[in-house]
């Protein structure tokens, strides 16, 4: 029992707060995590978007209006993209990306693949049209872009 002069917190007032406090972050920790897909998945959409304008420009200049970039690290050696897409690795924001392009036709494929299903749960791929189109499965886009950058779309869903 407290006297009048005593000061401090008892035990079940701090046991109280505890559990206040762990209700509150069982509910926000899945948000946030949510959030954080989420933004992982806009950041691939945008990285698709430079490389399929890399592309372009590389085209019209280094290509001879006929064929596209090789890969990825050709379009950094070219300063058209940043090293963190066009690095030995290619990857950003929980994706990695790749891109393949015929030698011989005026054709290319760029896909994001979500590094585990904590950083996207969508893949994404475009191609020289510049439509992206998104695949519900991780490693999903890995169909969408054949060799020599060949694309089929199979069962990708436009976004954008």
């Amino acid at each position: 029992m407290k006297k009048n002069n005593e000061k401090g917190f008892s035990l079940i007032e701090l046991l109280v707060v505890v559990i206040i406090i762990a209700i509150v972050a069982a509910i926000a920790i899945p948000n946030l995590l949510a959030s954080r897909r989420a933004a992982n998945e806009a950041s691939a959409i945008s990285s698709l978007r430079t490389i399929h304008s890399a592309n372009a420009t590389y085209q019209a200049t280094l290509g001879a209006n006929t064929l596209y970039a090789a890969d990825l690290p050709a379009l950094a050696t070219a300063g058209l993209i940043d090293t963190a897409l066009g690095g030995a690795s290619g990857s950003k924001s929980g994706y990695d990306f790749l891109a393949t392009a015929s030698t011989t036709t005026a054709n290319y494929c760029a896909q994001a693949e979500p590094q585990s299903t904590s950083t996207g749960t969508r893949s994404f791929a475009v191609n020289e049209q510049g439509v992206i189109y998104q695949y519900g499965a991780a490693g999903a886009a890995n169909t969408a872009c054949g060799a020599a950058g060949a694309f089929t779309v199979g069962a990708g869903t436009a976004i954008q």
